[in-house]
């Protein structure tokens, strides 16, 4: 009787014990977290109660197993299992906890500057921050779990004789993987480009929407994403809309025939913009830009406040412009001229055949009779 009962009190002992504590424990992180509504850390900390129940349960039945005297035969394996649960375990506890520290003040940070760029660099980085503090507490938790097996200890004096060596093979064999993630880095921390960022990069106009310490994504207008490596923005010049401020202006372009009444133009641009919510009303301006035998170049420049809105002021202002040329000046339209040509004084024109038309082209020579 006492065989099957002290493993039923140690084992179900643990577990109700870990329940209780858990459950405590989230009641009180629940009502710290309504009485302290300015701060997400309680809430965020919630998140945390699986892999802190995973702890305590894994401590508790590591120190009392030996107790339930239970597979007696299989005691150091399980043991040598519970052990590397509860490195796991703790390892995902301190990274979930640096998440929620980590995500409470840039909160707080976000709250208190109204300065959009100022806040999507922070984003940056405390997005980097978090990869790497989960980087490097998954990496010595490994080591940790590596640790506890008696070979690994043994071979620990060869290990690092050897280790100088390694390190240099290691990182001849990881050197582009090694350039990205100080690439990351650099942009984390150099305000190079941020989370939210406008770009434009091999002829690709998006949005940064991930940046990780060895590749960044970006969202493109079509919903496409775009993945390429950190050590690209380090290396390669690109563009980027949202540094120094969102502001951005516009032009649009119209082939236009050499009669177009370009006054009158700049008056209905105005009219355009004025009933167009996407203009910040800095800016606008209608020039002709340049001219070639047949047409006219004509240039409009309009503002707004961001990429997005400066491409829904050009779409407006070149279509209603357009429609509003064929319906009121359709003379201004480019057309093919099929009038005959001016010639120099001096010269008649030449006579023409009874349906209209010259009877010899001007530059043909008079026929002569043979």
């Amino acid at each position: 009787m006492e065989n099957v009962l002290r493993p039923l009190i140690v084992i179900g002992g643990s577990v109700v014990l870990t329940l209780l504590i858990g459950w405590a424990t989230d009641l009180l992180l629940r009502k710290a977290d309504a009485r302290h509504g300015e701060t997400p850390l309680w809430g965020l900390l919630r998140r945390a109660r699986v892999p802190y129940q995973l702890v305590l349960c894994a401590a508790l039945l590591r120190g009392s197993y030996d107790s339930a005297k239970v597979l007696e035969e299989h005691r150091v394996g399980i043991g040598q299992i519970l052990t590397l649960v509860l490195i796991g375990s703790a390892a995902w506890l301190v990274i979930r906890i640096a998440a929620a520290i980590v995500e409470t003040t840039y909160t707080r940070y976000a709250r208190a500057h109204r300065d959009p760029a100022r806040v999507r660099r922070v984003r940056t980085q405390v997005t980097l921050i978090t990869r790497v503090v989960a980087a490097v507490v998954g990496v010595v938790a490994v080591a940790a779990m590596l640790l506890t097996f008696p070979a690994m200890r043994a071979a620990g004096a060869s290990l690092l004789a050897s280790a100088g060596i390694l390190g240099i093979v290691a990182g001849v064999a990881a050197q582009s993987t090694l350039s990205n993630m100080f690439a990351g880095l650099q942009i984390a921390f150099g305000d190079m480009v941020r989370i939210g960022d406008t770009v434009v990069v091999d002829g690709e106009w998006g949005t940064v929407e991930e940046i990780t310490l060895t590749f960044l994504t970006v969202r493109t207008w079509d919903e496409r994403r775009i993945t390429m490596p950190v050590s690209y923005f380090t290396s390669k010049p690109f563009e980027n809309w949202s540094r120094g401020g969102a502001q951005m202006t516009g032009i649009v372009y119209w082939h236009l025939d050499h009669s177009a009444p370009v006054d009158l133009m700049r008056e209905k641009l105005r009219d355009i913009l004025r009933e167009c919510p996407a203009w910040d009303g800095r800016a606008c301006d209608v020039s002709v830009t340049d001219s070639t035998p047949n047409t006219m170049e004509v240039r409009a420049l309009v503002t707004a406040k961001d990429a997005d809105d400066i491409w829904t002021v050009r779409v407006t202002v070149r279509e209603q412009m357009i429609a509003w040329l064929s319906t009121a000046h359709a003379y201004a339209l480019p057309r093919v001229n099929t009038a005959d040509a001016a010639l120099p004084p001096g010269l008649t024109p030449p006579p023409r055949s009874p349906d209209g038309s010259p009877s010899r082209r001007a530059h043909e020579p008079p026929r002569t009779s043979r």
